[in-house]
């Protein structure tokens, strides 16, 4: 029997590959904290999946999202004890999921 995960939104569109060169800010120790890029092509109901080029000792990227049009969202967490600095002007990349005829995401009765 189909439960709520099992509810269709619709078929795929396009699957779009972008690359931004982002700079981050500091991330905090022990903090995990969002953070937005302009980029341009995103409507905020794509679906996005964020790749860092580098691996970076203490830096998390979790997850990821379209926050606005035109604007990426970004979480980084640091578990260390000392702020960590990402690497600066690096070129990430970003998969873009697009929904055909986007609308509001039905309501699942549980």
């Amino acid at each position: 029997m189909p439960g709520a995960s099992d509810i269709p939104t619709g078929n795929i569109a396009n699957i779009l590959l972008l690359q931004a060169t982002l700079s981050p800010l500091n991330v905090v120790t022990a903090t995990a904290v969002q953070q937005t890029f302009t980029v341009n092509c995103l409507l905020v109901t794509d679906f996005v999946l964020v790749q860092k080029p580098t691996a970076q000792a203490g830096l998390v990227l979790g997850g990821s999202r379209v926050t606005a049009a035109n604007t990426l969202g970004i979480t980084f967490s640091n578990p260390t004890v000392a702020d960590v600095q990402p690497t600066a002007s690096e070129v990430y990349t970003i998969l873009v999921i697009r929904q055909e005829n986007p609308g509001p995401l039905p309501t699942a009765v549980v």
